[in-house]
């Protein structure tokens, strides 16, 4: 079996072919910067759709400047947010190659970001705050930053991040004289942080345009290490809301002790039902129908560079969830979390009763073979075994009374996970593409952590998709203080650009 390990003559070889687009880079930072922060300030929560299509817009024109031709497209729901696509086609191009990224973000509480920190008012930051990072200031356009430095902002890594990097790739390559070799597709979405819902009657309504020999997401963040990173698959998704219900009222916990049940603690219990100690699930077949790892993907995995270690210093942990299973074992396995719980008040706002309901979220990341669907039901199983009714509604009078232990499940739609064979002729050019761009040995992903609808690529467009990371592990995405290396983006223009020009 071959190695995936490049011999060093040949990297410092490849190495070389990125000069241009490299030199294109650092004459054009502050233009690239000056735009990519207007961008940023934009507000992106995926609820928000007057700001969403101002988005929308911003994309647009970032196109239009480029020479590309914009279309946005809908699915058959009427009044949802649009994905912007865009084409370029090479003359004799035998290959289409079609680059994604999102521009939605997860909701905020300005609250929760550092003082001096806002999500949508990019600041400079030396480095994460958490990390013993300063803030500099507010970006200043035109004035040069330090490509060690951040810029904090909701988006900033997650995923503005790439559409930034697709597009001035491309604009890099057209302004330094490179030829292309394939077709250039471009899509960016705008619901992929709640579940690209209605990505999968865009790609049915517009297959035609859509279908790619490959298509590349640029998304999520590199290794630890900071080494170029290439995913061929990702995990799925489902969240499923739980609600326990007690009495109608909160009840004085004085007068009530010892005769009304807790919601609270009934909840607690549930929820520790769903993992033992070492923080295996215990809910019937919940590892069943995995797809096993090839040999090809089982070697990649071995020969990923272990940080746990680090991390650990870092998060301030001495022992992972699972003893015995690193970080990069841990992302082959389906998980059950726990996002939220919620009863009452704590803190200065406590008071003495007896809880009316209590709340959580759980959420479900799957590998290839899980169903979602399927997963979620074993849940459900399992939680009606521990003498729940389940129900999908606020209880009645009749179902209060009728049952002892009452719990709502809602969950939003879910997606299955992907990946595509590392073996595939498609898979390793863009290896040796992306390869070509550092004297580095590339870290190689069987199926990354985080989850992407690229199941649909794969099932509606049968198209081949591969995850290229180019953001700082550091980034804080999902949460406050969200930011993004400056310098990865300049990285991640030259590993794209090299992509779009594969042989």
């Amino acid at each position: 079996m071959k190695s995936f390990l490049f011999p060093v003559a040949v990297l410092f070889s490849l190495a070389g072919k990125a000069q241009p687009v490299a030199q294109f880079v650092r004459q054009n930072k502050a233009q690239l910067l000056d735009e990519y922060v207007r961008f940023l300030s934009i507000p992106n929560v995926s609820a928000d759709t007057p700001n969403i299509r101002r988005n929308t817009a911003f994309i647009r024109e970032m196109m239009e400047r480029r020479g590309i031709r914009v279309q946005l497209l809908q699915g058959t729901t009427p009044g949802v947010t649009p994905a912007v696509f865009g084409e370029i086609k090479t003359p004799g191009a035998a290959r289409t190659l079609g680059f994604y990224a999102h521009y939605d973000g997860q909701p905020v509480n300005p609250k929760q970001w550092h003082e001096g920190l806002a999500p949508f008012e990019p600041v400079v930051l030396t480095a994460p705050l958490e990390s013993g990072g300063k803030i500099v200031g507010p970006y200043k356009a035109g004035e040069p930053v330090d490509d060690s430095y951040r810029i904090s902002g909701r988006g900033s890594a997650d995923d503005k991040a790439g559409v930034m990097v697709i597009l001035n790739a491309y604009d890099a390559l057209v302004k330094t004289g490179a030829k292309l070799s394939a077709n250039i597709r471009f899509l960016f979405e705008g619901e992929e942080e709640v579940g690209s819902i209605h990505l999968d009657e865009i790609f049915r309504r517009h297959k035609d345009l859509l279908t790619a020999d490959a298509w590349i997401v640029v998304d999520g963040p590199k290794h630890i290490t900071g080494r170029k990173t290439l995913s061929f698959g990702v995990r799925g998704d489902v969240n499923m809301a739980l609600t326990v219900y007690g009495a109608r009222r909160p009840l004085h916990s004085g007068n009530y002790g010892n005769w009304a049940p807790n919601p609270a603690l009934r909840l607690v219990q549930l929820l520790a039902s769903l993992k033992d100690e070492n923080g295996n699930v215990l809910v019937k077949d919940f590892y069943a129908d995995v797809t096993p790892l090839s040999p090809r993907e089982k070697q990649a995995l071995a020969q990923l560079p272990n940080s746990d270690s680090l991390l650990k210093k870092e998060l301030g942990l001495k022992d992972p969830e699972m003893p015995g299973r690193s970080l990069a074992e841990g992302l082959m396995v389906p998980t059950l979390n726990i996002n939220g719980i919620q009863s009452a008040n704590v803190g200065a706002q406590a008071s003495n009763v007896i809880p009316a309901k209590a709340e959580a979220v759980l959420d479900l990341r799957l590998v290839k073979g899980n169903d979602w669907r399927r997963q979620v039901q074993k849940v459900v199983d399992h939680i009606k075994s521990r003498g729940f009714t389940v129900i999908d509604h606020e209880p009645t009078d009749e179902e209060r009374a009728a049952s002892a232990k009452l719990v709502k499940i809602t969950m939003d739609h879910g997606y299955n996970a992907q990946r595509t064979s590392m073996d595939l002729p498609i898979a390793r050019a863009v290896q040796e593409a992306v390869q070509s761009t550092t004297n580095d040995p590339l870290v190689l992903v069987p199926s990354a952590g985080g989850s992407l609808p690229l199941y649909l690529f794969e099932d509606v467009l049968q198209s081949k998709v591969m995850v290229l990371s180019i953001a700082n592990y550091d980034n804080n995405q999902h949460a406050e203080n969200e930011n993004v290396r400056i310098g990865f983006l300049w990285e991640g223009i030259e590993t794209v650009a090299a992509v779009m020009r594969m042989k």
